[in-house]
């Protein structure tokens, strides 16, 4: 049995799936093994913690979905965060190709995880933005039990 969570933290077993606006699937745990999240965290986008709290109060079996604009999922896509970087500041063994994920630490020790979108010999251009930032997403939860 998981810890207790913190105060206002709330721990709930669901089921669910993302998919684009086109229908193209991102995630889902339906037909494989629920997930548990912990509600209250902030570790979840304002619009998807209002989301699951409707499933919640809709009550376990209960399936719903939701229509979810940039902003209230994963964030309008910003263009700060998209940054040119000179190759010299990857490791020699790091391997660069565009789509692959790079690990930063911040001096506070803080991990930022980045995409590369494109490279050259001199430069790598990574994106800090969240993969499915400026995308509308369909987000459908079923709740399987409260913890």
């Amino acid at each position: 049995m998981p810890d207790a969570p913190p105060p206002g933290e709330q721990l709930a077993t669901l089921h669910y799936r993302i998919e684009l606006a086109d229908g193209t699937e991102v995630i889902s745990t339906f037909g494989g093994a629920p997930a548990t999240l912990a509600l209250g965290s902030g570790e979840l986008a304002l619009g998807l913690e209002r989301c699951l709290r409707e499933v919640i109060e809709a009550g376990p079996g209960v399936r719903r979905a939701f229509e979810l604009e940039p902003g209230e999922a994963f964030g309008e896509h910003r263009d700060a965060l998209v940054q040119s970087m000179p190759r010299s500041a990857f490791d020699a063994e790091i391997a660069l190709e565009p789509g692959g994920a790079v690990e930063f630490s911040a001096p506070d020790g803080v991990r930022h995880v980045g995409m590369v979108r494109s490279l050259d010999a001199l430069n790598v251009v990574v994106d800090f933005n969240h993969p499915l930032a400026g995308r509308r997403v369909r987000f459908e939860a079923e709740l399987v039990a409260l913890l």
